[in-house]
């Protein structure tokens, strides 16, 4: 059936394949350790409190069945398991329907963990990682070439991440189209890097050359995906490298590194496949009968890209099999962030010795410089982000913090750097402030030491105790 397989993409699948299982284990651990806090029994939003009031039809999980913390962990630790497995590829080893149940198994887990994930689960690599990897099972193992139709699947989640990236831009905020996007960018973008106040200070004739860029990329060369070869290498070894320079200019979890792992298939990598066998019947069944059935939802968002009222990151069925994506259609001009302090004195007044928390990720002592954490993702420091731009964004879950935090609740604490209390004396009130941040320039960075300059904006939350939360939030 030569019809059906591409045996020159045997490496280029290899490379994917290992890369994919990769992401899963990054996605899994960070599952793992920030559960708890997060959407545990204990949790800001509870998982319980959710299944209790979302049935199964409408976000398919196994914690539908039941739910308790240890069960949590045990399929998030097994997701790192099985992960970690396939990275090392466990699925050569096993006939091909063994290797396509193996790869079902992080799906599946997964799944179970964003549909009760709630707010923070909310991102749109999640839905990629989960319709990346749900072909990923129909993908083979050493015992059959590459199924051409899969190969093609996945150069159309590609395509549909960066065109859908790049229309959502054009048609959104003017900054994009008169190219000045970046001008503001690196400053406010959810969670800096490390490099990222030197591409902020870039010259700005080169933060224009970067937006044209951008706007080849997403909007051109994805049609180049479905040209010949060496034409979609070309196209695909473009996009990894703009997805390399996102990854030195900020902090976007794994959106970047799954994007890269997508344009795997599109590149012909060298090494040639042993002799191998015609695919199975039942498997080339299998294999078209999913294809058809992707591509019939894919109507969905085509529809989506095609309309004026286009949406960004937008899963169209409960197992997110086929989704819509896109980035910073608007893009911030001023950056704000939410400071959180505490004070152990019995009278909060605005001479009390307030301490800052410190969070891992989020900007917040101006002289600490931004650290680099992506593929791994800090959720709530992402939703720190979210709650700056508007009270709304927090509104289901800033109260369950503050009173973590009055608490000294051990678990929430591991979330962030550093806690300003010892573990015996939790604060007697926790209040929150809104503050402007801005980058220093070149003077300021020598003569201060502080890569940001902050200012208080106003009052976010007023000093609350624990008798006093329900009222105040």
């Amino acid at each position: 059936m030569e019809w059906f397989t591409a045996p020159e993409y045997w490496t280029s699948r290899l490379v994917f394949q290992r890369a994919l299982a990769g992401v899963y284990l990054v996605a899994f651990l960070a599952a793992a350790r920030q559960f708890r806090p997060l959407m545990g029994e204990r949790g800001m939003l509870p998982v319980p409190r959710f299944t209790a009031r979302v049935p199964f039809r409408r976000a398919p999980s196994l914690f539908h069945w039941r739910y308790s913390d240890r069960f949590f962990a045990v399929c998030a630790w097994a997701g790192c398991a099985v992960s970690t497995a396939l990275l090392a590829g466990l699925d050569g080893f096993l006939p091909l329907w063994g290797a396509m149940l193996l790869w079902l198994v992080p799906w599946a887990l997964y799944l179970s963990i964003v549909n009760v994930g709630q707010t923070w689960y909310g991102f749109g690599w999640e839905s990629l990682l989960l319709e990346t990897g749900f072909l990923a099972v129909f993908l083979g193992n050493d015992e059959v070439a590459p199924p051409f139709v899969v190969l093609f699947l996945l150069r159309w989640i590609l395509f549909r991440v960066e065109f859908g990236a790049g229309l959502i831009k054009m048609r959104g905020d003017p900054c994009w189209r008169n190219l000045t996007c970046l001008d503001h960018h690196h400053e406010t973008q959810p969670m800096p890097g490390p490099l990222s106040w030197f591409f902020h200070h870039l010259p700005r004739p080169l933060h224009r050359v970067e937006v044209a860029a951008n706007h080849v990329v997403q909007l051109v060369v994805p049609f180049l995906l479905f040209a010949p070869q060496p034409v979609a290498t070309a196209a695909a070894s473009l996009m990894v490298l703009t997805q390399l320079w996102l990854v030195l200019s900020g902090n976007f979890a794994w959106l970047n590194w799954i994007t890269i792992v997508l344009a795997v298939p599109a590149l012909a990598l060298p090494g040639a496949p042993p002799p191998l066998p015609d695919a199975p019947l039942w498997y080339v069944v299998v294999v078209l009968a999913v294809a058809a059935f992707l591509l019939f939802l894919s109507h969905r968002p085509v529809l989506n890209m095609l309309s004026r009222g286009q949406v960004m990151n937008r899963s169209f069925d409960p197992l997110h099999l086929v989704n819509t994506y896109g980035a910073f259609g608007s893009v911030s001009r001023v950056r704000h962030e939410v400071v959180i302090e505490g004070t152990l004195d019995d009278m909060p007044r605005e001479d009390s010795d307030w301490r800052e928390y410190e969070f891992r990720g989020k900007p917040g002592d101006p002289r600490r410089w931004p650290r680099q954490f992506a593929p791994y993702h800090l959720r709530l420091d992402w939703m720190m982000w979210f709650a700056a731009l508007s009270p709304a964004y927090a509104g289901s879950w800033f109260g369950a913090l503050v009173e973590r935090l009055l608490e000294n609740d051990r678990a929430t604490l591991r979330l962030l750097r550093r806690s300003p209390f010892p573990p015996d004396r939790p604060p007697r009130y926790v209040r929150a402030r809104l503050f402007r941040y801005r980058y220093t320039t070149w003077r300021e960075l020598r003569e201060t030491g502080a890569c940001w300059e902050r200012t208080v904006v106003r009052e976010y939350l007023p000093p609350t105790r624990l008798t006093a939360l329900d009222h105040r939030w």
